[in-house]
């Protein structure tokens, strides 16, 4: 069979053979622009992809930078806050030596504790800000933040 199926004679012989697939390969050449349109239907399904790609990555860079640059930032305030306490721990110190020898009252020893405690308090702020933006920042670098008693 395989010296018959090359004979040119078989390609005659077989009309019915040719006319059966004649019509389809027509059909598939001539489709009214249905496979134009599906390949830039699918061209345009890739574009969006691709755009929202690009979205995913600069929103993850702008998170990165973002959370970097409120770390800088913390860290000045942390500075200036760390000076800020050290300070009212002295006015606290004063405060608490002058009552002691009778110059002032203890209005001003509470006074100066609240201004010292408020100070305190910012300083923990700040460092619950910068946990959390550290926090921020391994997950925008693709990190897991999970606790280590979840663990």
């Amino acid at each position: 069979m395989g010296s018959q199926a090359g004979s040119a004679s078989n390609w005659l012989t077989a009309p019915s053979e040719f006319w059966a697939i004649g019509p389809q390969a027509v059909l598939t050449l001539f489709d009214g622009g249905l496979h134009r349109a599906q390949s830039a239907a699918a061209h345009a399904v890739y574009d969006q992809q691709v755009a929202n790609y690009r979205g995913t990555v600069l929103t993850a860079y702008q998170d990165v930078e973002d959370n970097l640059a409120a770390l800088r930032q913390l860290q000045l305030e942390s500075i200036s806050q760390a000076a800020a306490v050290k300070a009212t721990q002295g006015a606290l110190d004063q405060a608490n030596l002058r009552y002691k020898g009778g110059i002032v009252t203890y209005l001003e020893v509470v006074s100066t504790q609240n201004a010292a405690l408020a100070a305190r308090l910012t300083a923990v702020d700040i460092d619950i800000r910068r946990a959390t933006a550290r926090v921020q920042l391994v997950k925008a670098l693709g990190g897991d933040w999970t606790p280590a008693a979840a663990q």
